[in-house]
């Protein structure tokens, strides 16, 4: 070995230089193998469901089941929620992290990790909403298993999400693919708001507030225990399920060629590379404001209605319009986003803004109907838009630095990592808004200051949100991937095949 390296070439045994045809069927060659099934992509998306599921029912219903059924004060809920994002929050790093530096087995680098947290996230949802015989310590039991699903939930995201970077090179097939993943995760949307309220919906008796001659307790079922506890098993199976379809219709890509030279960042250094990087800090910051618009508005609805208007009655169809127009509205922003761009695109999540304002003004059912189709509309883009740019980033950055592998992860879960901690912000000072204002537990009517702080996070505080995250958006230009030519190409599929190897 050592003899032929060290002897001069002969001229005879030099390759000649590839031809316009073979790179012509190099390069389709190389398109064909970039595609992806519809089997796959189906198979990816059904595995964001369980998660988007079970964060359908607490946006919408935890608040609920916390301060009219668990009768936890709201100081205690506003404790709860805030522990459990800032908990899911520091998990991401800690998460992309921990994943980076794993071995591949022989069931891929980032599935042994979502397999891994299934049973422990469905146990964990299920005892958040299983109300315990004391009364004492009702706030430290659920913000302890709240903080648990949280940081559970992100061990199962993270891997679930750099998963993208790994079922293709191809940046249309990555879209496509994350297009299938958003629909799935909307109709998982869907299913968690529907299928928990509709078997709830026993728990909560209001017209008996109506029969009182002074504001009471709000009725509350005895058999409401019973009623959430079967609501939660029915949806934590959703993790076993959804995990087994996606195991088995998804692989990650092998790895065909040698594995890059040299070692990946340590994950502080990639971090700091991640966060100094232009488009990403721009696309962040940006959607750590919409985001928590998003989640302000999703959390307080169903106790707008309850307790700052007459729609009660209208909870579940008005979440279920939200949740539906999301939903079918998702392929259309698909369409919209590769017809006319990523940027322009994002002014569709602004088409909720005056609408909000219109149901926080004048609280009727035509209105809230209105609404709700309107902002699902705007929730379906804002929900594909992030998840569709952040690819790009991560290309972009890839061909701009010679670094080792493993950034992917860190990317992912530093993005999460503040939205969430954003996220936590927002609905940890608005719950507590509703103490100071005076919010009484399990109450049949509150008082006028409650109603006006309702009224002003369902419609003040998410439109300044949102005008605050585009504004940063629109600033700069859309991170895009360079053109590349097939060899440049294959150095970098050789990158992301070992990216978190």
């Amino acid at each position: 070995m050592a003899a032929s390296l060290g002897a001069p070439r002969d001229p005879v045994d030099e390759a000649p230089p590839p031809q316009p045809e073979a790179r012509t069927s190099e390069r389709s060659s190389d398109s064909r193998a970039g595609q992806l099934s519809f089997c796959t992509k189906v198979c990816y998306g059904i595995g964001g469901i369980p998660n988007q599921v079970a964060s359908s029912a607490t946006a919408f219903y935890l608040q609920l089941f916390l301060l009219d059924v668990a009768q936890v004060s709201a100081a205690q809920v506003s404790l709860v929620l805030f522990g459990g994002k800032v908990s899911g929050a520091a998990a991401d790093p800690v998460a992309g992290y921990f994943i980076s530096r794993s071995r591949r087995t022989g069931a891929g680098h980032l599935m042994p990790w979502v397999l891994g947290c299934t049973p422990f996230i469905t146990v964990a949802y299920f005892l958040l909403w299983f109300l315990p015989p004391f009364t004492s310590l009702r706030g430290l039991w659920y913000t302890s298993f709240y903080c648990l699903f949280q940081a559970l939930a992100t061990f199962f995201q993270v891997p679930y999400a750099a998963l993208t970077m790994l079922l293709t090179p191809c940046p249309r097939e990555r879209d496509s693919a994350t297009a299938y993943r958003m629909t799935m995760e909307m109709a998982g949307t869907l299913m968690g708001a529907a299928v928990h309220g509709l078997i709830v919906a026993g728990a909560h008796r209001p017209h008996r507030c109506e029969d009182a001659a002074l504001a009471g307790p709000l009725a509350v079922s005895p058999d409401a225990n019973r009623l959430y506890s079967i609501a939660a098993a029915v949806l934590a199976l959703t993790y076993p399920v959804c995990t087994g379809l996606l195991c088995l219709g998804v692989k990650e890509r092998p790895d065909s060629s040698a594995p890059a030279s040299g070692q990946g960042l340590s994950f502080l250094a990639g971090l700091c590379l991640a966060v100094r990087h232009p488009p990403y800090l721009k696309l962040g910051i940006s959607f750590l404001f919409i985001s928590a618009a998003i989640q302000v508005e999703q959390s307080y609805l169903v106790l707008f209605c309850t307790h700052a208007s007459r729609l009660h009655d209208h909870v579940q169809s008005v979440v279920l319009t939200i949740l539906v127009s999301a939903v079918l509205s998702t392929p259309l922003w698909e369409w919209v986003l590769q017809r006319f761009g990523k940027k322009t695109s994002a002014f569709g999540i602004c088409m909720m803004v005056p609408f909000a304002i219109l149901l926080a003004a004048v609280p009727t059912a035509p209105v809230a109907y209105v609404v709700a189709f309107v902002s699902g509309v705007s929730i379906a883009v804002s929900l594909l838009l992030p998840w569709s740019m952040l690819p790009d980033v991560v290309d972009a950055f890839q061909q701009q630095h010679q670094h080792g592998p493993g950034l992917e992860t860190i990317f992912y879960s530093s993005y999460v990592f503040f939205t969430k901690l954003s996220g936590a912000g927002a609905l940890g000072i608005s719950t507590l808004s509703l103490e100071f204002a005076g919010y009484e537990a399990g109450a049949c009517k509150q008082a006028e200051p409650v109603v006006v702080t309702l009224k002003v996070l369902i419609g003040v505080v998410p439109t300044c949100m949102i005008l605050t995250g585009l504004c940063i958006l629109m600033v700069g230009p859309t991170p895009k991937v360079p053109s590349q030519d097939p060899s440049r190409r294959q150095s970098l599929q050789r990158r992301t095949s070992y990216s978190l190897a």
